[in-house]
């Protein structure tokens, strides 16, 4: 095999990529990014809801009227209110019927906040962490949780039953996509204007599409019922989880309602993301050299020179 000189460097590759690589990389990578999209929007929205929280435990600190003044307004509220719930077959979201004996209260200025979340909910078993806010529009429950008016407003109390209700299987949300995996015996925490109260879990249950459910007021109980539909992408069915409160509030919970600080999962999915687009770039950087043809050195033409000199004498000497 001939040795190149230095002077006569053998050729050098030059990056040439086809046309079917470049389609190639770029439905890698766009294939990538729809992946990633699902995950990564999620993770986004649940950051934005845990800085909602935030906002939402620094504003009731100077809420005019105060904290205290507010929870006593809500509390006359529903002692007043005939509250109930009815889940209608073949609806999704359950109806509010409780109405109050005084018509001097307006649902949507009672527990106000300038972000307009009323209260806070914690499920530990499937780490959410969402605000609520007032009402089941689907404009609301685009941002998180929402409180069913008509229902007892989410601050505890005898002869009370309060029902929050959100999505389930957003691509850019997880929201209560998870709610089916709380079991009897789990917890779950509102906070409201300071208030941290902790309900167990000792009824979960699917309702049929035509079935009709009433969620009412019991006497002496102080319940919480959450909604979501099943299953995902089909929501013909509706899940309840109910709670009754737990006395005193344990110190557990007390500690996990003062923490505002978002506490969200790792973003594998950037990684993921990362990595996949370093070996495209790899692959592509790999897959696009090509050799750009070279003059032999001297000496390798004088020796195929000599090489076809001999084969030509071979043939007339025979």
């Amino acid at each position: 095999m001939p040795r190149y000189s230095p002077r006569h460097a053998p050729p050098k590759a030059k990056w040439r990529p086809s046309f079917v690589l470049i389609l190639t990389v770029l439905l890698a990578v766009v294939g990538a990014s729809v992946l990633a999209y699902s995950p990564a929007a999620s993770w986004i929205n649940d950051y934005n809801q845990s800085l909602v929280v935030r906002q939402y435990n620094d504003a009731i600190k100077k809420v005019k009227p105060t904290a205290s003044q507010q929870l006593s307004v809500a509390r006359r509220y529903n002692a007043d209110l005939s509250a109930g719930a009815v889940l209608e077959a073949n609806t999704h979201v359950p109806l509010g019927n409780g109405t109050s004996t005084q018509k001097s209260y307006d649902y949507w200025e009672l527990l106000d906040t300038p972000n307009g979340a009323m209260s806070r909910i914690q499920i530990p078993a499937i780490g959410v962490d969402l605000p609520i806010y007032h009402g089941t529009s689907d404009e609301t429950l685009l941002k998180g949780a929402g409180h069913l008016q008509g229902t007892s407003l989410p601050i505890g109390g005898k002869n009370t039953h309060s029902v929050i209700t959100a999505h389930r299987g957003l691509a850019d949300s997880t929201m209560f996509t998870n709610l089916d995996k709380v079991k009897v015996g789990d917890t779950f925490t509102l906070t409201t204007f300071g208030q941290v109260i902790t309900y167990k879990v000792f009824d979960t249950r699917v309702v049929a599409p035509e079935d009709t459910a009433t969620l009412r007021q019991e006497a002496g109980r102080d319940l919480v019922t959450l909604v979501t539909c099943t299953p995902l992408g089909i929501n013909t069915h509706r899940i309840l989880v109910t709670g009754k409160r737990i006395l005193p509030t344990p110190p557990k919970e007390l500690r996990a309602a003062a923490n505002t600080k978002p506490e969200l999962h790792f973003p594998w999915w950037l990684v993921l993301y990362g990595a996949s687009l370093l070996l495209i770039a790899s692959y592509t950087v790999w897959a696009g050299r090509t050799q750009t043809p070279g003059r032999l050195p001297p000496s390798s033409t004088r020796r195929l020179h000599e090489i076809r000199r001999r084969n030509v004498q071979s043939v007339w000497t025979r």
